[in-house]
């Protein structure tokens, strides 16, 4: 088994777009209702409320704020650090070294996700 995606549901779907074809750099590809940013390891895809529902038909809840969480491995999270600082709304925890060697910064995003960059002890 492979995780390929993850989606984030948005009531402005467009923003929220450009602020992550910002904070990674990827090119954002869809429309104003879902958009898809691409890595090597799998596409984060930003959908509104009305696209989850087209999708998923009366089995769909409505998102709690605030509710999802997305990580990144970079080569560099003190670059990185200085990099978003200056558009980041929210930043939660400057680069630090966690206890299992990590070293990883978290902010949040437009929409109050939370976002992990993480940069392993010896990263690949």
């Amino acid at each position: 088994m492979q995780l390929v995606k993850t989606r984030l549901v948005s009531a402005d779907v467009p923003r929220l777009a450009r602020f992550y074809s910002r904070v990674t750099g990827l090119a954002a590809v869809g429309s104003d209702e879902y958009t898809e940013l691409r890595t090597r390891a799998g596409t984060l895809a930003i959908c509104s409320l009305h696209a989850l529902e087209v999708c998923g038909g009366r089995s769909v809840v409505v998102p709690l704020p605030h509710s999802g969480a997305v990580s990144f491995q970079v080569a560099d999270v003190d670059a990185e650090w200085r990099r978003v600082q200056p558009f980041v709304p929210e930043m939660l925890m400057e680069p630090t070294t966690q206890p299992w060697g990590n070293r990883s910064m978290m902010f949040r995003d437009p929409d109050g996700n939370l976002i992990t960059f993480f940069t392993p002890p010896h990263p690949k």
